[in-house]
């Protein structure tokens, strides 16, 4: 068995487009990749915002491990009652007590126990709690060293923070949300792997997924309009990391992207 396995992680899946890219380009990447682990950001896989039961079990059925939110997370109400099933989905940590789900959930393959968390920002964003309090307080209670943090933040500086924040303690620290993917993937002291934006996966031709009249209009109105996700062709985007499978330090961090122009 080799010393080291991966982490494959797909940034936030946009609606129809993006779960078409899903099915039609996951195959290859797990092929391409042999990653131990998969994990899927699906936060805005129904129509562009929420996810529902069987969107989530379609992920799990084309190779999902586990999959993550974010603010969207109770966009649609049908969810809750699944976010309580034991399945391997977590929404943020650091929202209000009795809120269904949960922030940690646990996955295990070839002996290795990957801590799957997920916590959202606070800067122009909505009513969450301290996520750095929270995220210390889910990595204070794990027994594996193998701890991956989706952290779905609109803040590229808050982003920034939380991965020096778990610098040496967690083996990855992920950005969603912002539906573009950065250029600054790097290992931080300790094997940390962090990177502030995974991109989407969803329609290439579009503003952040969404159909790109409305938001033109919108933008030059100034008038409310319904959001639609774009009916574009849908990108790839993520990333790939190397772990050492005894410290589950970080090794290697690699973007992908497939698609677009």
């Amino acid at each position: 068995m080799s010393s080291e396995y991966r982490i494959l992680f797909l940034g936030d899946v946009v609606g129809k487009p993006g779960r078409v890219a899903v099915r039609e380009y996951l195959p290859h990447l797990k092929e391409l990749h042999t990653p131990l682990f998969t994990i899927i950001n699906g936060e805005n896989s129904a129509g562009g915002v929420g996810i529902t039961p069987d969107i989530a079990n379609e992920f799990y059925q084309q190779g999902a491990d586990a999959i993550t939110l974010g603010n969207h997370a109770f966009n649609k109400r049908e969810i809750m009652s699944y976010l309580e099933s034991g399945k391997p989905i977590v929404r943020p940590v650091n929202m209000a007590q009795g809120v269904p789900g949960r922030g940690l959930c646990r996955v295990q393959k070839e002996g290795i126990t990957l801590a799957v968390m997920n916590a959202c920002g606070r800067v122009y964003m909505d009513h969450y709690d301290d996520p750095f309090a929270a995220v210390d307080k889910m990595l204070d209670s794990l027994d594996t060293p193998h701890r991956f943090l989706d952290f779905h933040a609109e803040a590229t500086s808050e982003k920034i923070a939380m991965g020096w924040h778990c610098a040496g303690r967690a083996t990855a620290v992920i950005g969603t949300h912002t539906h573009v993917q950065t250029a600054d993937e790097r290992i931080l002291p300790g094997g940390t792997a962090y990177l502030s934006d995974s991109g989407m996966c969803g329609p290439w031709n579009s503003v952040l997924g969404m159909d790109r009249e409305i938001i033109l209009r919108r933008f030059r109105t100034g008038l409310p309009e319904r959001f639609e996700v774009a009916q574009e062709t849908g990108v790839i985007s993520g990333v790939v990391i190397t772990v050492e499978r005894e410290t589950g330090r970080a090794l290697a961090i690699q973007r992908i992207a497939i698609g677009g122009d």
